[in-house]
């Protein structure tokens, strides 16, 4: 009659094989090509600038006035519209002593607009890559 298999594994001594796997990682240089050419061009290109500009200029006319004022009534620089007049004072000797306003500067803001047309040039760079690699077929990419 057979013996019972728990029977021989106790009689034997049952054995049960353990594997383990291991990794091994690394690195290594692999030659893929021998390398690149770049071919660089540069290109110029003449843009047309169209813009208005403005421009101000100002316009100052001598006004004479020869009128006497007292001390305490100087007058001040003001605005008379977009006109500021500046008042030109000179002390005369009198009987007394009065301020007489010799002239004025009539400073008045005149602005222009003209139309600016010119053309500038532009540049834009062009590169081309060659590869030189033997695994694969050459192809060349181009970026600008």
């Amino acid at each position: 009659m057979p013996s019972k298999p728990s029977e021989n594994a106790s009689q034997a001594g049952l054995q049960i094989p353990v594997i383990e796997e291991q990794l091994a990682v690394g690195t290594r240089v692999v030659e893929t090509g021998r390398g690149v050419r770049i071919h660089k061009t540069v290109s110029e290109q003449a843009v047309t600038i169209d813009e208005r500009l403005m421009r101000e200029e100002v316009d100052v006319r001598h006004v004479p006035v020869d009128r006497i004022v007292a001390l305490e009534e100087a007058p001040a620089s003001r605005y008379d519209g977009d006109t500021l007049v500046v008042p030109i004072l000179e002390e005369v000797l009198v009987v007394e002593r009065r301020l007489r306003i010799k002239e004025e500067l009539h400073i008045t803001r005149v602005r222009h607009e003209e139309h600016y047309h010119d053309t500038v040039p532009l540049k834009a760079e062009r590169v081309e890559v060659e590869r030189f690699d033997e695994a694969a077929p050459s192809a060349s990419d181009t970026h600008q």
